[in-house]
């Protein structure tokens, strides 16, 4: 028998992004699973909810790992494994050795493997199974359910806002795995940040000087019914503190914006958090230099022309 106890119960994880947010999805990896990602897919000890991430697609918590399948198969049995109205999902591995026949019937056999009834159309139970870097692997399986892309329909929006993938992302990022971080967005918007953090549990608010757009802010809340943590409110006036700050660079695309301002913005929001994921339309290190920041992060969000980049940075 060659079951690998070293990667009993931690976990597999399955990844996908779109090539112009690679660097993005790899920096969000960095902050949750504290590694560097190679390839689309990998194991961890660290259990992250798909559902968390834009870009995790699926998971399985490790129960058993063999050389062979039929090795895994005879250890299910061995070990007496049990469960009722189940299916075992395959996951598929870009590029590996397993074809489309073979995974198919070794979903079959390791299915036959269990004690308990399959249940193909209503399963309680979701198994999964794969074959990563020549060993089996199986466990419980869960996938990303996708319910944040329902953020799409906010009933207020701005062509230059952040997308949905970004903005969570973004939140991940900002937060790593302190679920308990207190997060400020100084320059919200429409709330795109505000909303993601909130669907995810955490503890963030939002505030913009612009009467008009806080308005529009609220109104996406209230469309998703989430409490309103939204105010009118010029940052550099904000006295609270906070672990993070997460600035979207204003860039006067409807009222002038000076680089001055920016600057100021910049520097503010050095003084209400200790850490900031600050996000700009061009290179500003010397600007954040200049406020006082440490940059220990950065990538850039590339589509065609247009380039984001996101930068990570600290109190010196």
């Amino acid at each position: 028998m060659s079951s690998d106890n070293k990667i009993k119960n931690k976990y597999f994880y399955s990844i996908n992004y779109p090539t112009f947010e690679e660097q993005l999805c790899k920096m969000e990896m960095r902050y949750l699973f504290n590694t560097e990602l190679n390839g689309k897919n990998f194991i961890s000890d660290k259990y992250v909810n798909p559902s968390r991430s834009p870009y995790i697609k699926q998971c399985i918590r490790i129960l058993l790992s063999a050389n062979a399948l039929d090795e895994l198969t005879e250890e299910i049995r061995s070990k007496n494994i049990i469960f009722n109205d189940f299916k075992v999902i395959y996951i598929k591995i870009d590029g590996g050795d397993v074809r489309y026949d073979e995974w198919l019937t070794s979903a079959r056999l390791v299915a036959d493997a269990i004690d308990g009834e399959a249940e193909m159309h209503e399963p309680k139970v979701l198994l999964g199974l794969t074959k990563f870097n020549g060993r089996w692997i199986f466990g419980l399986y869960e996938k990303n359910n996708m319910e944040w892309h329902t953020h799409d329909n906010k009933p207020k929006t701005y062509s230059h806002s952040l997308s949905i993938r970004d903005a969570r992302a973004i939140v991940n990022i900002a937060v790593g795995n302190n679920l308990d971080a207190k997060i400020i967005d100084p320059c919200c918007g429409v709330g795109t940040v505000v909303i993601e953090g909130l669907s995810m549990g955490l503890n963030i608010k939002g505030s913009d000087i612009n009467r008009f757009t806080v308005r529009n802010a609220k109104e996406n809340l209230l469309y998703f019914e989430m409490p309103d943590v939204i105010c009118m409110q010029d940052m550099h006036t904000i006295a609270e503190q906070y672990d993070v700050a997460i600035v979207d660079i204003p860039y006067g695309i409807f009222v002038p914006v000076t680089l001055e301002q920016q600057t100021e913005i910049i520097k503010s929001s050095r003084r209400i958090a200790d850490k900031q994921v600050i996000i700009t339309f061009e290179n500003m290190n010397d600007v954040f230099e200049t406020a006082g920041l440490e940059i220990i992060d950065q990538c850039q969000v590339t589509k065609g022309k247009f380039v984001r980049y996101v930068s990570v940075c600290k109190k010196k």
